[in-house]
């Protein structure tokens, strides 16, 4: 059984322990939470990077969400799992959490294998983008989920 309780995009700081409360279920034993955050460096940046402009396609919500319940549904057999993901958009400085996914299941195995599902399947599917901001003035535009 695969729950959604959050599947959002928001402009405001995203809140780790409203994803956490949203998933509490006291028949859930396991819970692993991912956050992403914006880092001050990135491999192709000639300085350092001091922010972020995510920009989202009108479906990215509905997207996140099926993201989701896909990931959920994927998980081993009929396990109960429940799922709490929001993604940033607008401007975020370094330290800022663009990503915050929360899963709660049975066992521990299956709360990480969602987890980890749902983030790889924003990187590549989710129709975010981001800008790359330097401390020189410098901007790049990354791809799907950067």
């Amino acid at each position: 059984m695969n729950d959604v309780k959050i599947a959002a995009l928001a402009e405001d700081a995203l809140d780790v322990e409203a994803h956490l409360a949203a998933v509490d279920d006291p028949r859930l034993g396991g819970v692993t939470t991912f956050i992403g955050r914006v880092r001050d460096n990135d491999p192709d940046a000639q300085t350092p990077v001091v922010g972020l402009e995510y920009s989202a396609h009108p479906d990215a919500e509905a997207a996140l969400r099926s993201i989701a319940e896909k990931a959920g549904a994927d998980a081993v057999g009929d396990a109960r799992i429940v799922v709490a993901v929001s993604h940033r958009v607008g401007t975020l400085g370094v330290g800022d959490a663009a990503v915050v996914i929360a899963v709660a299941a049975e066992h521990r195995a299956e709360a990480f294998e969602v987890c980890r599902a749902v983030i790889e399947d924003i990187k590549s599917e989710l129709p975010v983008w981001k800008r790359q901001l330097e401390s020189d003035g410098t901007t790049s535009w990354k791809g799907i989920g950067g």
